[in-house]
């Protein structure tokens, strides 16, 4: 009777032990600066972290930025640069800027979570150049986002074209993540000892 059961429990611990292969979560962080491509001088500093999600195709975007010496204007996401980490390029993301970050400020927080589907999260013209779709273009950011070829910038009243900037660098996966399979792992081998113990 409890052979049954531990061959169930064995088909579900390889079925969630598959969707985690298949479930990619890609954390990237930013230390933000003055080096805008040429040095502002600006004493701001900031920092952030975006998460991306493969299977929900989103992005969730969390910045935090303190001494701006103008007041913000805009921030969003460039790609893909010439080279990794160096460089300039245009605006990936949502023109004019991310979706209800703080206008007007020198110092504040940020936390917004983008449909990676969705014409609305691009630069039209990103769009064009990559594919013309939303799939397409999601597939060139995250690709430049990988290659150490794009980066979250802020912009403000006093540098137009940006007063502080971080090129987006991989992090290892999330702790989440091993949790997840560790726990798969430990089932499998609990059915293994559930089995011995029938067979014996």
């Amino acid at each position: 009777m409890k052979l049954p059961f531990c061959k169930f429990a064995l088909a579900a611990s390889l079925l969630v032990a598959t969707s985690l292969a298949n479930a990619t979560i890609t954390v990237f962080n930013a230390f933000l600066d003055q080096n805008e491509g040429i040095p502002t001088g600006s004493p701001a500093t900031g920092s952030a972290v975006v998460t991306w999600d493969s299977i929900g195709h989103t992005m969730r975007v969390q910045v935090t930025f303190a001494g701006l010496l103008g007041t913000t204007t805009a921030s969003h996401i460039h790609a893909p640069t010439p080279a990794p980490f160096t460089g300039t390029a245009g605006v990936a993301t949502t023109t004019p800027t991310f979706a209800g970050f703080p206008l007007g400020v020198t110092s504040g927080t940020y936390d917004n979570t983008l449909a990676m589907l969705q014409a609305s999260s691009y630069n039209p013209a990103f769009v064009t150049a990559n594919g013309g779709t939303p799939a397409t273009a999601e597939a060139a950011l995250f690709s430049a986002m990988a290659a150490g070829e794009s980066y979250l910038n802020i912009h403000t009243s006093l540098f137009t074209g940006g007063e502080i900037r971080g090129f987006l660098i991989a992090a290892v996966p999330e702790p989440e993540t091993y949790a997840m399979m560790l726990a798969g792992l430990g089932l499998l081998g609990f059915v293994a000892r559930r089995r011995k113990q029938i067979a014996g």
